[in-house]
């Protein structure tokens, strides 16, 4: 703690606070006994990182005991609204009134570390460490999941041209039956954990009879991929294994669906799976136990750390902390109705956060740009940006509240911030029939965040009456309507001429039709379209396909131009990222 008494986050950068903070680190395995492991149920993978067997940990604790509360935020601006911060924080701040708290966020993807937004382990005083491992790969599983994508890939191509070459004797011969896929009905695509968009669409095949067969094909962000979804959402190895043999990845030429299983790939997919499945065991920069699981993007996926780290962290915690990705159009919106239906843990308090930098935007200030300076009105004050962002704050309180919730807004304070403009946030807040708290994590840590904790502390003292959005016996089309009209403000729901195919398809299809909604849009907005900020109305929401994720047990309604392979920045920030070749320590990240 006298270290971070020592450090100023407005003069130095998130990683040298990191490495400032190292040092005072407390090893692994005293994390580990006083979260309350066993240690038969610690895996140590480094003084500082462990890896958590939950198999004999769920064996030992049948039933989740700690209070359970949930991160979001309103549309976020490209920098990021600090929501990984504020868990991180609150973690903290609740640590600092003697509770037992834990927290637990996701893993970050390589695409945006090396991109846009940087790691995703918090920032100021209020971060999750080690910072360099936490962000650069940590224990490997997001290349678990990479190469048990691509695996299925391999299975897919190698068997049709093996399909393509051999006739019904020669297959039968290597105990392959004929599946007859449909080349151009391929559905899953490669993976790979940057943002690459030269790769969104590419033909494979091309050569002769022994390089596969020519056709088209893509790649996407590994953390996009039905694999990574499976990885947040399975409760155990069986559930894993279960879910892996279901994804679809291809039709055949009669448009019966072919799976992993078909492909006979399913169970070496789960073994590359195996040690992924474990959470990964880190510490706030106050030494509290965080979670990093899973790393799926909440616009184009579920957007959530996984259910293993939650029922951890409820049955080893008092007030277990998890974040859900983006606003709470589509970060919230997926806790709610995918993560909590399979996890069967229901939240105790929502903490939703704002920035005056995010509510002055959907205020209607200028632009703000990745790679460019800030315009003034981001650092002077603009009350009157602020009351009318609000707007926007109070559409995501009305979200939360539609779940049967009431919100705690936390104002993520930053030193620009006036009094004027945080009385407007708070005027604003309360009027919507939420909490308001202002936390100053980022400069103070958990001392920062008291006044935070001590209202979600209250928050989770308070019955809510927590339900879902809509029952799956409802048909698919009425759901995702009924997601357009009252989670986003539009006035219906359009398709194109495929998308409306295909939800027929699905409606069809009882395996499908009662499956969960996760919507791929821009995070930006509570539109499909960036550039309506604030609370658009009179809009129609665009779906131009549904995609059908069999194993992660969902449907996927794509809206607008969003895509499923991001693309790199014309600065990204591993210009900034350098490597001292005596000690190895790597400098810039974050």
């Amino acid at each position: 703690m006298w270290r971070m008494n020592l450090l100023d986050p407005t003069r130095l950068a998130d990683w040298q606070i990191a490495a400032a903070l190292e040092p005072g680190l407390k090893p692994i395995g005293q994390v580990a006994r006083e979260f309350g492991l066993a240690d038969n149920e610690v895996i140590p993978m480094g003084p500082l990182v462990a890896k958590i067997d939950p198999v004999p940990l769920f064996a030992r604790l049948k039933q989740p005991r700690g209070r359970y509360i949930d991160v979001t935020a309103i549309n976020p601006t490209p920098f990021g609204e600090g929501k990984t911060t504020t868990t991180l924080g609150l973690v903290q701040g609740l640590g600092a009134m003697g509770l037992s708290a834990s927290g637990a966020i996701r893993q970050p993807s390589s695409g945006p570390t090396f991109n846009l937004k940087g790691s995703a382990a918090g920032g100021g005083l209020a971060q999750c460490l080690p910072l360099e491992p936490f962000s650069l790969g940590l224990t490997g599983d997001i290349d678990c999941v990479t190469n048990a994508n691509n695996l299925a890939m391999v299975a897919l191509t190698a068997r049709m041209q093996h399909e393509r070459n051999y006739d019904d004797a020669r297959l039968a011969k290597t105990r392959m039956r004929r599946l007859d896929i449909d080349p151009a009905r391929v559905q899953m695509r490669w993976a790979m954990d940057f943002c690459a968009q030269a790769l969104r669409q590419i033909v494979i095949g091309r050569g002769g009879a022994m390089d596969g067969v020519e056709m088209e094909s893509g790649f996407y962000i590994s953390v996009a991929s039905e694999v990574m979804a499976i990885l947040s959402v399975a409760r155990d190895l069986d559930d894993l294994r279960t879910r892996m043999g279901r994804i679809v990845v291809a039709y055949d030429r009669s448009g019966r669906p072919v799976t992993t299983a078909d492909l006979e790939v399913a169970d070496a997919m789960t073994a590359l799976m195996v040690r992924a499945l474990q959470p990964n065991l880190l510490q706030s920069a106050e030494g509290q136990p965080m979670l990093v699981h899973a790393g799926p993007f909440a616009n184009i996926a579920v957007g959530q750390s996984s259910v293993i780290a939650d029922l951890v962290g409820t049955r080893l915690a008092d007030y277990h902390v998890t974040e859900s990705g983006f606003g709470a159009d589509i970060g919230y919106e997926k806790f709610w109705n995918i993560k909590c239906r399979y996890s069967g843990l229901r939240p105790d308090a929502i903490v939703l956060v704002a920035t005056m930098r995010a509510l002055k935007l959907h205020g209607g200030g200028p632009a703000v740009k990745p790679g460019q300076p800030l315009d003034p009105a981001y650092t002077g004050e603009r009350v009157g940006l602020v009351e009318a962002g609000c707007e926007n704050l109070r559409a995501h309180i009305g979200i939360i509240r539609r779940s049967g919730v009431r919100p705690v807004v936390c104002l993520n304070a930053f030193s620009s911030d006036t009094a004027d403009e945080q009385a407007a946030v708070r005027r604003a807040a309360e009027s919507a029939g939420a909490r308001f708290a202002i936390s100053d994590h980022w400069r103070r840590g958990g001392a920062g965040a008291r006044e935070l904790a001590e209202a979600v502390v209250e928050a989770c003292d308070e019955r809510n009456e927590f339900q879902f959005l809509s029952p799956l016996e409802e048909p698919l089309g009425r759901r995702i309507e009924t997601l357009a009209r009252e989670i986003y403000g539009a006035d219906g729901v359009g398709y194109t001429d495929e998308a409306r195919a295909r939800l027929s398809e699905l409606d069809a299809n009882p395996a499908a039709a009662a499956l969960p909604i996760c919507m791929a849009k821009t995070q930006y907005s509570l539109s499909h379209d960036p550039a309506r900020l604030g609370r658009p109305r009179g809009w129609t929401l665009p779906i131009r396909d549904l995609l059908c994720y069999y194993g992660a047990g969902w449907i996927v309604p794509v809206a607008g131009d969003i895509k499923l392979m991001p693309g790199t920045t014309s600065d990204p920030n591993f210009r900034r990222i350098a490597v001292d070749t005596v000690t190895g320590k790597v400098t810039g990240i974050g």
